[in-house]
Protein backbone atom coordinates (compact mmCIF):
# COMPACT_ATOMS: atom_id res chain seq x y z
CA UNK A 1 0.00 0.00 0.00
CA UNK A 2 0.98 3.60 -0.02
CA UNK A 3 2.72 5.62 1.94
CA UNK A 4 1.22 7.18 4.69
CA UNK A 5 2.24 10.86 4.04
CA UNK A 6 -0.62 12.18 1.73
CA UNK A 7 0.50 11.94 -1.95
CA UNK A 8 -2.05 14.90 -3.41
CA UNK A 9 -2.30 15.09 -7.27
CA UNK A 10 -3.25 18.47 -8.40
CA UNK A 11 -5.72 18.49 -11.18
CA UNK A 12 -5.33 21.16 -14.02
CA UNK A 13 -9.22 21.95 -14.51
CA UNK A 14 -9.95 22.74 -10.88
CA UNK A 15 -11.73 19.56 -9.65
CA UNK A 16 -10.94 18.81 -6.20
CA UNK A 17 -8.00 16.54 -6.46
CA UNK A 18 -7.71 13.23 -5.14
CA UNK A 19 -6.01 12.35 -1.82
CA UNK A 20 -3.26 9.31 -1.15
CA UNK A 21 -2.72 8.65 2.30
CA UNK A 22 -5.25 10.38 4.04
CA UNK A 23 -8.10 8.79 1.73
CA UNK A 24 -6.35 5.50 0.63
CA UNK A 25 -9.74 3.71 2.23
CA UNK A 26 -11.95 6.06 -0.15
CA UNK A 27 -9.88 4.77 -3.20
CA UNK A 28 -9.83 1.23 -1.98
CA UNK A 29 -13.68 1.79 -1.76
CA UNK A 30 -14.30 3.08 -5.11
CA UNK A 31 -11.91 0.79 -6.52
CA UNK A 32 -13.58 -2.21 -4.91
CA UNK A 33 -17.29 -1.41 -6.50
CA UNK A 34 -15.88 -2.81 -9.48
CA UNK A 35 -15.41 -6.43 -10.52
CA UNK A 36 -12.11 -7.09 -9.59
CA UNK A 37 -10.34 -10.65 -9.90
CA UNK A 38 -9.27 -11.09 -6.03
CA UNK A 39 -8.70 -8.53 -3.23
CA UNK A 40 -6.49 -4.95 -3.55
CA UNK A 41 -3.02 -5.53 -2.41
CA UNK A 42 -1.95 -2.08 -3.11
CA UNK A 43 -3.56 1.20 -5.02
CA UNK A 44 -0.54 3.64 -5.87
CA UNK A 45 -0.65 7.06 -8.44
CA UNK A 46 -0.43 6.82 -11.51
CA UNK A 47 1.58 9.17 -14.70
CA UNK A 48 1.62 12.83 -13.78
CA UNK A 49 -1.73 13.35 -16.73
CA UNK A 50 -2.82 17.00 -16.89
CA UNK A 51 -6.52 15.98 -17.11
CA UNK A 52 -7.72 12.83 -15.35
CA UNK A 53 -6.45 11.27 -12.10
CA UNK A 54 -5.23 7.67 -11.93
CA UNK A 55 -3.83 5.44 -10.21
CA UNK A 56 -2.62 2.00 -10.80
CA UNK A 57 -4.60 -1.05 -8.47
CA UNK A 58 -3.04 -4.67 -8.32
CA UNK A 59 -5.14 -7.29 -7.37
CA UNK A 60 -4.05 -10.64 -5.53
CA UNK A 61 -3.40 -13.61 -7.29
CA UNK A 62 -2.00 -16.12 -9.83
CA UNK A 63 -0.63 -14.18 -11.88
CA UNK A 64 -1.18 -10.96 -10.08
CA UNK A 65 -3.73 -8.81 -11.81
CA UNK A 66 -3.37 -4.68 -12.54
CA UNK A 67 -5.55 -2.47 -13.31
CA UNK A 68 -6.32 1.48 -13.71
CA UNK A 69 -8.66 3.43 -11.84
CA UNK A 70 -9.62 6.95 -13.38
CA UNK A 71 -11.70 9.41 -12.19
CA UNK A 72 -12.74 11.16 -15.32
CA UNK A 73 -12.27 15.07 -15.55
CA UNK A 74 -16.23 15.80 -15.99
CA UNK A 75 -14.91 19.95 -16.74
CA UNK A 76 -13.09 18.26 -20.12
CA UNK A 77 -15.44 15.42 -20.84
CA UNK A 78 -18.78 16.87 -19.78
CA UNK A 79 -20.88 13.89 -21.24
CA UNK A 80 -18.10 11.05 -19.65
CA UNK A 81 -21.07 8.48 -20.49
CA UNK A 82 -20.32 9.15 -23.76
CA UNK A 83 -16.79 9.11 -23.36
CA UNK A 84 -17.74 5.39 -21.71
CA UNK A 85 -19.58 4.51 -24.47
CA UNK A 86 -17.02 5.29 -27.52
CA UNK A 87 -14.42 3.19 -25.12
CA UNK A 88 -16.97 0.39 -25.19
CA UNK A 89 -17.93 0.63 -28.99
CA UNK A 90 -14.20 0.58 -30.17
CA UNK A 91 -13.69 -1.89 -28.19
CA UNK A 92 -16.35 -4.27 -29.25
CA UNK A 93 -15.48 -3.60 -33.06
CA UNK A 94 -12.10 -4.59 -32.80
CA UNK A 95 -12.77 -7.30 -30.51
CA UNK A 96 -14.58 -8.65 -33.98
CA UNK A 97 -11.85 -7.19 -35.98
CA UNK A 98 -8.91 -10.00 -34.08
CA UNK A 99 -11.61 -12.61 -33.71
CA UNK A 100 -11.64 -12.59 -37.81
CA UNK A 101 -8.09 -12.96 -37.86
CA UNK A 102 -5.68 -9.78 -38.94
CA UNK A 103 -3.47 -10.77 -41.44
CA UNK A 104 -1.80 -7.39 -40.96
CA UNK A 105 -0.57 -8.18 -37.10
CA UNK A 106 1.46 -11.53 -38.14
CA UNK A 107 2.78 -12.75 -34.56
CA UNK A 108 2.39 -8.56 -33.28
CA UNK A 109 0.26 -9.12 -29.99
CA UNK A 110 -2.37 -6.45 -30.54
CA UNK A 111 -4.41 -5.35 -27.22
CA UNK A 112 -7.16 -2.75 -26.59
CA UNK A 113 -7.52 -1.79 -22.10
CA UNK A 114 -10.27 -3.34 -21.28
CA UNK A 115 -13.43 -1.94 -19.72
CA UNK A 116 -14.24 -3.44 -15.72
CA UNK A 117 -17.83 -3.30 -15.09
CA UNK A 118 -19.10 -2.40 -11.87
CA UNK A 119 -20.45 -5.05 -9.05
CA UNK A 120 -23.75 -3.79 -8.15
CA UNK A 121 -25.68 -2.53 -11.81
CA UNK A 122 -22.88 -3.48 -14.47
CA UNK A 123 -22.33 0.08 -15.85
CA UNK A 124 -19.08 0.76 -16.73
CA UNK A 125 -18.41 3.22 -14.69
CA UNK A 126 -18.91 3.96 -10.69
CA UNK A 127 -20.23 7.41 -9.90
CA UNK A 128 -19.20 8.34 -5.74
CA UNK A 129 -18.69 12.00 -4.02
CA UNK A 130 -19.37 13.50 -7.76
CA UNK A 131 -16.55 12.28 -9.11
CA UNK A 132 -17.14 9.91 -12.10
CA UNK A 133 -14.84 6.68 -11.99
CA UNK A 134 -14.17 3.99 -14.15
CA UNK A 135 -11.47 0.59 -14.33
CA UNK A 136 -9.64 -0.57 -16.75
CA UNK A 137 -7.42 -3.30 -17.75
CA UNK A 138 -3.26 -2.49 -17.59
CA UNK A 139 -1.37 -3.48 -20.57
CA UNK A 140 1.13 -5.87 -19.07
CA UNK A 141 4.80 -6.19 -20.18
CA UNK A 142 4.80 -2.87 -22.36
CA UNK A 143 6.44 0.53 -21.49
CA UNK A 144 5.71 4.01 -23.14
CA UNK A 145 7.99 6.78 -23.79
CA UNK A 146 8.04 10.93 -23.43
CA UNK A 147 9.98 10.82 -26.78
CA UNK A 148 11.54 9.32 -29.34
CA UNK A 149 15.40 8.35 -29.29
CA UNK A 150 15.70 6.47 -32.50
CA UNK A 151 14.21 5.74 -36.15
CA UNK A 152 13.08 2.09 -34.55
CA UNK A 153 11.30 3.33 -32.11
CA UNK A 154 9.84 6.26 -33.95
CA UNK A 155 8.95 3.22 -36.79
CA UNK A 156 7.07 1.12 -34.52
CA UNK A 157 5.18 4.35 -33.16
CA UNK A 158 4.13 4.75 -36.83
CA UNK A 159 3.14 1.04 -36.87
CA UNK A 160 1.08 1.50 -33.58
CA UNK A 161 -1.02 3.90 -35.04
CA UNK A 162 -1.41 2.63 -38.26
CA UNK A 163 -2.97 -0.42 -36.90
CA UNK A 164 -4.62 1.66 -34.68
CA UNK A 165 -6.15 3.05 -37.60
CA UNK A 166 -6.31 0.35 -39.93
CA UNK A 167 -8.76 -2.01 -37.15
CA UNK A 168 -11.10 1.13 -37.10
CA UNK A 169 -10.99 2.01 -40.60
CA UNK A 170 -14.37 0.34 -40.70
CA UNK A 171 -15.64 1.47 -37.96
CA UNK A 172 -18.90 3.68 -38.65
CA UNK A 173 -18.24 6.90 -37.01
CA UNK A 174 -22.15 7.73 -36.91
CA UNK A 175 -21.40 5.18 -34.40
CA UNK A 176 -19.06 7.31 -32.13
CA UNK A 177 -20.71 10.56 -29.78
CA UNK A 178 -18.58 13.71 -30.64
CA UNK A 179 -17.70 13.92 -27.11
CA UNK A 180 -15.21 17.21 -27.82
CA UNK A 181 -16.85 19.19 -30.04
CA UNK A 182 -14.43 21.51 -31.93
CA UNK A 183 -11.83 19.68 -30.97
CA UNK A 184 -8.28 20.31 -33.55
CA UNK A 185 -10.77 22.20 -35.66
CA UNK A 186 -8.29 24.75 -36.21
CA UNK A 187 -10.26 27.32 -37.74
CA UNK A 188 -12.57 27.57 -34.42
CA UNK A 189 -9.20 28.26 -31.96
CA UNK A 190 -8.31 31.01 -34.17
CA UNK A 191 -11.81 32.71 -33.02
CA UNK A 192 -11.29 31.70 -29.58
CA UNK A 193 -7.46 33.72 -30.15
CA UNK A 194 -9.31 36.72 -31.96
CA UNK A 195 -11.76 36.75 -29.12
CA UNK A 196 -9.21 36.61 -26.22
CA UNK A 197 -6.70 39.08 -27.80
CA UNK A 198 -9.51 41.82 -28.48
CA UNK A 199 -10.22 41.47 -24.61
CA UNK A 200 -6.78 41.42 -23.79
CA UNK A 201 -4.85 44.93 -22.50
CA UNK A 202 -2.23 43.80 -20.82
CA UNK A 203 -0.60 41.38 -23.36
CA UNK A 204 3.03 43.12 -24.35
CA UNK A 205 6.61 42.24 -25.17
CA UNK A 206 8.43 41.05 -27.58
CA UNK A 207 8.03 37.66 -27.71
CA UNK A 208 4.14 38.01 -27.38
CA UNK A 209 4.53 40.23 -30.53
CA UNK A 210 6.24 37.65 -32.16
CA UNK A 211 3.95 35.22 -31.79
CA UNK A 212 1.20 37.61 -32.60
CA UNK A 213 2.58 38.21 -36.05
CA UNK A 214 3.84 34.34 -36.71
CA UNK A 215 -0.32 33.66 -36.09
CA UNK A 216 -1.18 36.36 -38.42
CA UNK A 217 0.90 35.09 -41.21
CA UNK A 218 -0.71 31.96 -41.18
CA UNK A 219 -4.47 32.78 -40.56
CA UNK A 220 -5.39 31.78 -43.97
CA UNK A 221 -3.71 28.01 -43.25
CA UNK A 222 -5.30 27.62 -40.48
CA UNK A 223 -8.54 26.25 -42.39
CA UNK A 224 -6.87 23.72 -45.05
CA UNK A 225 -8.33 20.45 -43.59
CA UNK A 226 -11.74 22.00 -42.86
CA UNK A 227 -11.86 23.13 -46.18
CA UNK A 228 -10.71 19.65 -47.25
CA UNK A 229 -13.43 18.24 -45.09
CA UNK A 230 -16.11 20.45 -46.16
CA UNK A 231 -15.15 20.12 -50.29
CA UNK A 232 -15.94 16.17 -49.58
CA UNK A 233 -11.85 15.67 -50.15
CA UNK A 234 -11.13 14.14 -46.81
CA UNK A 235 -13.60 12.14 -44.66
CA UNK A 236 -14.84 12.05 -41.31
CA UNK A 237 -13.46 8.71 -39.97
CA UNK A 238 -13.03 7.01 -35.93
CA UNK A 239 -9.66 8.93 -34.77
CA UNK A 240 -8.13 8.56 -31.23
CA UNK A 241 -7.50 12.38 -30.50
CA UNK A 242 -4.19 12.40 -29.19
CA UNK A 243 -1.91 9.69 -30.48
CA UNK A 244 1.53 11.66 -28.88
CA UNK A 245 4.34 9.11 -28.54
CA UNK A 246 3.34 8.51 -24.50
CA UNK A 247 0.37 7.16 -25.68
CA UNK A 248 1.65 4.39 -27.61
CA UNK A 249 2.74 1.18 -25.76
CA UNK A 250 6.06 -0.51 -26.85
CA UNK A 251 6.34 -4.33 -25.54
CA UNK A 252 8.79 -4.24 -22.95
CA UNK A 253 11.05 -7.69 -24.36
CA UNK A 254 10.64 -6.54 -28.29
CA UNK A 255 9.77 -3.05 -28.50
CA UNK A 256 6.95 -3.52 -31.11
CA UNK A 257 4.03 -1.30 -30.42
CA UNK A 258 1.19 -3.54 -28.67
CA UNK A 259 -1.33 -0.76 -28.06
CA UNK A 260 -2.91 2.13 -27.85
CA UNK A 261 -4.36 3.80 -24.53
CA UNK A 262 -5.70 7.28 -23.23
CA UNK A 263 -8.68 7.03 -25.92
CA UNK A 264 -10.99 9.36 -23.80
CA UNK A 265 -10.28 11.10 -27.24
CA UNK A 266 -11.66 8.64 -29.47
CA UNK A 267 -14.25 10.34 -31.45
CA UNK A 268 -14.84 11.28 -35.25
CA UNK A 269 -12.89 13.18 -37.27
CA UNK A 270 -9.97 13.53 -39.71
CA UNK A 271 -7.02 11.02 -39.45
CA UNK A 272 -5.02 13.92 -40.45
CA UNK A 273 -5.15 14.85 -36.72
CA UNK A 274 -3.61 11.94 -35.55
CA UNK A 275 -1.14 11.77 -38.09
CA UNK A 276 0.03 15.40 -37.62
CA UNK A 277 -0.10 14.96 -33.56
CA UNK A 278 1.90 12.03 -33.98
CA UNK A 279 4.45 13.35 -36.16
CA UNK A 280 4.29 16.84 -34.26
CA UNK A 281 4.74 14.71 -30.64
CA UNK A 282 7.89 12.37 -32.22
CA UNK A 283 9.54 14.46 -34.23
CA UNK A 284 10.77 17.17 -31.82
CA UNK A 285 13.88 15.80 -29.94
CA UNK A 286 14.08 18.51 -27.62
CA UNK A 287 10.12 18.51 -26.92
CA UNK A 288 7.57 20.57 -26.19
CA UNK A 289 9.01 21.87 -22.22
CA UNK A 290 12.57 22.69 -23.67
CA UNK A 291 14.03 25.96 -23.14
CA UNK A 292 16.61 25.68 -25.86
CA UNK A 293 14.05 27.49 -28.06
CA UNK A 294 16.78 28.41 -30.58
CA UNK A 295 17.64 24.54 -31.07
CA UNK A 296 14.22 23.12 -31.97
CA UNK A 297 13.54 21.37 -35.20
CA UNK A 298 11.67 18.97 -37.10
CA UNK A 299 13.66 15.76 -37.80
CA UNK A 300 12.61 14.51 -41.07
CA UNK A 301 14.63 11.27 -40.36
CA UNK A 302 12.15 10.71 -37.88
CA UNK A 303 9.80 11.86 -40.02
CA UNK A 304 10.56 9.01 -42.71
CA UNK A 305 11.00 6.34 -39.96
CA UNK A 306 7.51 7.12 -38.40
CA UNK A 307 5.77 7.62 -41.62
CA UNK A 308 7.04 4.55 -43.03
CA UNK A 309 5.89 2.69 -40.25
CA UNK A 310 2.59 4.62 -40.33
CA UNK A 311 1.93 3.33 -44.20
CA UNK A 312 2.99 0.45 -43.50
CA UNK A 313 -0.06 -1.05 -41.47
CA UNK A 314 -2.63 2.02 -43.19
CA UNK A 315 -2.06 2.20 -46.50
CA UNK A 316 -4.96 -0.02 -47.42
CA UNK A 317 -7.40 2.61 -46.61
CA UNK A 318 -5.71 5.54 -47.80
CA UNK A 319 -7.44 7.97 -50.60
CA UNK A 320 -5.22 10.15 -53.15
CA UNK A 321 -6.56 13.03 -50.98
CA UNK A 322 -5.22 11.67 -47.63
CA UNK A 323 -1.55 11.25 -49.07
CA UNK A 324 -2.07 14.79 -50.70
CA UNK A 325 -2.64 16.28 -47.43
CA UNK A 326 0.13 14.88 -45.30
CA UNK A 327 1.94 17.93 -45.60
CA UNK A 328 -0.50 20.07 -44.81
CA UNK A 329 -1.51 18.03 -41.05
CA UNK A 330 2.16 17.86 -39.95
CA UNK A 331 2.50 21.69 -40.55
CA UNK A 332 -0.92 22.91 -39.33
CA UNK A 333 -1.10 20.35 -36.20
CA UNK A 334 2.25 22.50 -34.48
CA UNK A 335 0.39 25.60 -35.71
CA UNK A 336 -2.64 24.85 -33.90
CA UNK A 337 -1.07 23.89 -30.62
CA UNK A 338 1.40 26.91 -30.74
CA UNK A 339 -1.96 28.57 -31.10
CA UNK A 340 -3.73 27.05 -28.23
CA UNK A 341 -0.86 27.69 -25.74
CA UNK A 342 -0.67 31.13 -26.80
CA UNK A 343 -4.51 32.15 -26.35
CA UNK A 344 -4.05 30.20 -23.02
CA UNK A 345 -1.11 32.32 -22.18
CA UNK A 346 -2.87 35.80 -23.52
CA UNK A 347 -6.18 34.53 -21.46
CA UNK A 348 -4.07 34.62 -18.10
CA UNK A 349 -3.19 30.18 -17.95
CA UNK A 350 -6.88 28.76 -17.79
CA UNK A 351 -6.64 25.65 -19.18
CA UNK A 352 -3.24 24.14 -19.23
CA UNK A 353 -1.57 23.40 -16.22
CA UNK A 354 1.21 26.12 -16.13
CA UNK A 355 4.47 26.15 -13.22
CA UNK A 356 4.87 29.93 -14.09
CA UNK A 357 3.22 32.58 -15.04
CA UNK A 358 5.06 32.60 -19.06
CA UNK A 359 5.31 29.23 -19.02
CA UNK A 360 2.71 29.17 -22.03
CA UNK A 361 4.20 31.36 -23.81
CA UNK A 362 6.99 29.77 -24.07
CA UNK A 363 5.71 26.74 -25.06
CA UNK A 364 3.70 28.71 -27.28
CA UNK A 365 7.47 29.96 -28.81
CA UNK A 366 8.27 26.01 -29.08
CA UNK A 367 5.39 25.08 -31.29
CA UNK A 368 5.90 28.16 -33.61
CA UNK A 369 9.68 27.22 -33.67
CA UNK A 370 8.45 23.81 -35.04
CA UNK A 371 6.10 25.15 -36.88
CA UNK A 372 8.85 27.11 -38.85
CA UNK A 373 11.47 24.32 -39.10
CA UNK A 374 8.45 22.20 -40.70
CA UNK A 375 8.15 25.06 -42.87
CA UNK A 376 11.79 25.41 -43.85
CA UNK A 377 11.48 22.01 -44.84
CA UNK A 378 8.91 21.42 -47.35
CA UNK A 379 10.55 19.98 -50.13
CA UNK A 380 12.72 17.43 -48.10
CA UNK A 381 9.41 15.94 -45.99
CA UNK A 382 7.32 16.43 -49.55
CA UNK A 383 9.87 13.82 -50.83
CA UNK A 384 9.97 11.71 -47.69
CA UNK A 385 6.02 11.78 -48.19
CA UNK A 386 6.15 11.07 -52.28
CA UNK A 387 8.38 8.13 -52.02
CA UNK A 388 6.46 6.31 -49.37
CA UNK A 389 3.57 6.86 -51.50
CA UNK A 390 5.25 5.50 -54.44
CA UNK A 391 6.64 2.27 -52.32
CA UNK A 392 2.84 1.82 -51.33
CA UNK A 393 1.70 2.21 -54.97
CA UNK A 394 4.06 -0.44 -56.25
CA UNK A 395 3.07 -3.19 -53.86
CA UNK A 396 -0.40 -2.67 -54.69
Amino acid sequence: MPGQDAIIRTCATGERPMTLGESDGALVSIAEAFDLPGPIRSLEPLGSGNVNESFVVVCDGTPERRFVLQRLNSRVFPRPDLVMANMLALGEHVDRRLAQGCALLGQRRWEVPRVVLSRGDQRPWVERDDGFWRLITFIESSRSFDRVTTAVQAREVGVGLGVFHHLISDLSPEGLADTLEGFHVTPRYLEQYDAVLAATTAAAGSEVNDCRAFVEERRCFASVLEAARASGRLQIRPIHGDPKVSNVMLEASSGRAVALVDLDTVKPGLIHYDIGDCLRSCCNPLGEETAELEAVRFDVDLCRALLGGYLSAASGFLSEADYDHLYDAIRLISFELGLRFFTDHLAGNVYFRTERPDHNLQRALVQFRLTASIEAQELPILAVIDDLRAGCASRL
